[in-house]
């Protein structure tokens, strides 16, 4: 055991007006899992960059081992996976890589291809196993489960169960769930460190907001009737102050006795009476510094007086000729939300291009009702360029209700500004959202929606789906957002 001490960290990038971390002081037992969590943009892989000296900052991060970062970038892509695994981690035996693998329910064969032939799920094995064979370090670990399907999360969860000595970032509930033992939380104003998984540190942090609410509204009434107070006693303390001077002869003079020891007395009052509010006032700006407020997402689907919406008979992708999964078969009636499962490279993005009218070669029936309208949400956020305002002009939606919806899930005023293709991928991703919830459509149909997005912005698109109840066609791999929103599964098998 050892620690990764970090003291008065502050940063900020050249140019920024605000720090993204300031006076920050925590340390870290280097045998813990832990969860980094955090809405997008709050400095999660900053962070984690920090730690890897990559970047100059004020204060002092000390620690007494090597870190590893991963995703590790792979320079040559045509080597064998063995030789990589090699490469990264020298001198282990054959029999330990491949009981690594075992560990990951993943054939050993994957070591003699070559590396850019193995699928994204795969890739993600061969590196992790690597890192963790190299020894005597402290793993990084950035966003493991984008794009891999459930099974395969299922296999790096068990993976890591048995592991120690790593931070995580994800935001994954249920992976985060069952293998970090502690939660490094990145709040509006500080970090802060909790033992636990997501769920324990979820209770212990809306029982803190709600009782900083609480606390609020105690005191912004208690500040409220001691102004009133103050304000009346001040005007006592006028009162009696005036009454102290008597005439006498068109002369003043001053009352030393009752009059002049109930004007001091009251006016002693009412200084205590500020220090009073002020020390309220200094109290109440200490709450609510670091609630994140879950604010209500819109959306207005459209309702179709047709049905069904869409009839899938005996539906199967085919690629080069040949049928990659067992024939399905659905309707899709108004306010149904299917979720469309199974393993990567299986077809799923395929069946919902299909439905978008897109060239795919297939066996079966489709069929869509006439004069139905979609909004898309893409995988991919590669093609988005341009500012918001553009991006809204060009997609013919109100450009100030698309950036109400962005400013709900995280983004400030200093985002509209930048290009979107600056973005962080999930930046990126909540335009496309944004874009498509202040579309009104008559079917949504989403792949990976949830890709690099935050749990906060994810629990706000469960709740504004659920309370909407939208017609969606989804391919997503989060296991509890599945499980809230679909009202069917539909499973591709081979």
């Amino acid at each position: 055991m050892s620690l990764i001490s970090i003291n008065n960290l502050t940063f900020g990038y050249e140019g920024s007006y605000k720090n993204i971390f300031e006076n920050v002081t925590f340390n870290i037992d280097t045998d813990w899992k832990l969860g980094l969590i955090g809405r997008n943009g709050k400095g999660k892989t900053t962070f984690l960059n920090l730690l890897q000296g990559k970047y100059e900052y004020k204060g002092i991060i000390s620690k007494s081992v090597d870190v590893d970062y991963f995703p590790f970038e792979v320079k040559d892509k045509e080597k064998l996976a063995i030789e990589i695994v090699n490469d990264i981690a020298p001198n282990i035996q054959d029999w330990e890589i491949i009981k690594e693998l075992n560990l990951l329910n993943t054939d050993a064969e994957i070591l003699y291809r070559k590396f850019d032939l193995l699928s994204g799920g795969e890739q993600v094995k061969v590196l992790l196993i690597s890192l963790f064979l190299k020894g005597n370090n402290f793993l990084l670990i950035d966003e493991p489960t984008n794009h891999l399907d459930i099974e395969t999360r299922n296999n790096l969860i068990n993976y890591l169960e048995r592991k120690k000595g790593f931070i995580v970032v994800s935001h994954d509930r249920n992976f985060l769930d069952k293998i970090v033992d502690h939660i490094i939380s990145i709040n509006n104003t500080n970090i802060e460190i909790q033992k636990g998984n997501f769920s324990s540190w979820k209770v212990n942090k809306e029982r803190q907001d709600n009782f900083e609410i609480v606390q609020n509204e105690k005191l912004s009434k208690d500040i409220n009737k001691l102004e009133i107070a103050s304000r009346n006693t001040a005007k006592w303390s006028n009162e009696v102050e005036k009454s102290k001077y008597k005439t006498n002869n068109s002369e003043k003079t001053i009352d030393r006795g009752y009059l002049g020891h109930k004007s001091a007395k009251m006016m002693k009052k009412s200084k205590v009476m500020e220090q009073r509010i002020q020390k309220a006032i200094d109290e109440k700006t200490n709450l609510l510094r670091n609630l994140d407020r879950n604010d209500t997402l819109k959306i207005i689907p459209l309702i179709s007086n047709k049905t069904p919406l869409i009839v899938v008979n005996n539906l199967q992708i085919k690629y080069n000729n040949k049928s990659i999964f067992k024939p399905i078969s659905f309707e899709v009636n108004n306010g149904d939300r299917i979720a469309i499962v199974g393993k990567n490279g299986i077809g799923k993005s395929s069946v919902l291009k299909l439905i978008l009218g897109q060239n795919i070669q297939y066996d079966g029936e489709i069929s869509i009702a006439n004069n139905i309208k979609i909004s898309y949400v893409s995988q991919s956020t590669e093609y988005l360029k341009g500012t918001l305002k553009d991006f809204a002009y060009n997609n013919e939606i109100d450009e100030s209700i698309f950036k109400a919806m962005l400013v709900k899930m995280g983004l400030s005023q200093s985002d509209f500004d930048a290009n979107i293709q600056d973005m962080s991928e999930g930046q990126k991703k909540k335009v496309l959202i944004a874009k498509s919830i202040s579309e009104q459509a008559n079917i949504y149909i989403w792949d990976e929606p949830l890709n690099y997005i935050d749990i906060l912005t994810r629990e706000q698109i469960e709740d504004v789906i659920l309370k909407y109840k939208p017609t969606l066609i989804f391919v997503e791999h989060d296991e509890i957002f599945i499980e809230k929103v679909a009202t069917k599964n539909i499973k591709l098998e081979k």
